[in-house]
């Protein structure tokens, strides 16, 4: 019995003690804690608002890509561009494509230079990625190959990175400088190319095909 209630006098005392302790504890950080919980609550909110906003923006802005997209496919090219355009200026994945679209519409309705224009802001807008900007200096030269106003030189300048080996767009880049070559009157340089792509396996198999008619055409 004496043990039980010396047990309970040692449990009273050390209840009192932590009791004790912890206020001081509190009296001290108890503002300090209160402000770091506040806010976790309040950053754990945020991030739930800000998860909720930003799905909710990406969904609207698929909306509206999937709605300029039919604009396009129906036909209505001019309220396409103007759909895409406004989207253009979004950022993330969805306003790329959209500079794109907006970029080959206008390649497709006959405005060379606004065509031109997009696929050059896109080429020199380091935001987009390397991949990117490469890939509309490839587009810009599909359209300058046929443009009797473009700088076969400079286009030609500009293709020249690209066709280093490791590059995605090297095949393209070489059929395009193989065909700014021909325009240029460089018959034998473009032969060259078209040797080298219709040799090379890695060359895409229509690409291979299409450098091998244009060499026996040009024998």
């Amino acid at each position: 019995m004496a043990d039980h209630t010396e047990d309970s006098l040692i449990r009273e005392i050390d209840d009192e003690l932590r009791q004790e302790q912890f206020q001081k504890v509190w009296s001290r950080y108890g503002k300090i804690i209160l402000a770091v919980a506040g806010l976790c609550v309040a950053a754990v909110a945020g991030y739930q608002i800000w998860a909720k906003h930003d799905l909710e923006a990406r969904q609207a802005l698929g909306e509206q890509f999937a709605a300029a997209q039919k604009l396009a496919e129906s036909g209505s090219t001019n309220a396409a561009v103007e759909a895409f355009r406004k989207l253009a200026g979004e950022s993330g994945g969805y306003g790329l494509l959209a500079r794109f679209q907006q970029a080959g519409l206008l390649a497709k309705k006959g405005d060379t230079a606004g065509a031109l224009s997009a696929y050059s802001a896109i080429a020199g807008d380091a935001g987009a990625g390397k991949l990117y900007q490469d890939l509309a200096t490839i587009l810009a030269a599909g359209i300058e190959v046929n443009d009797p106003g473009a700088d076969v030189q400079k286009v030609r300048e500009r293709l020249a990175p690209l066709t280093a080996a490791g590059n995605p767009w090297r095949f393209s880049a070489q059929e395009l400088t193989a065909a700014l070559a021909l325009r240029a009157g460089d018959t034998a340089g473009a032969r060259e190319i078209y040797a080298a792509l219709s040799k090379d396996a890695e060359t895409p198999a229509r690409m291979r095909q299409r450098a091998t008619e244009l060499l026996t055409i040009l024998r």
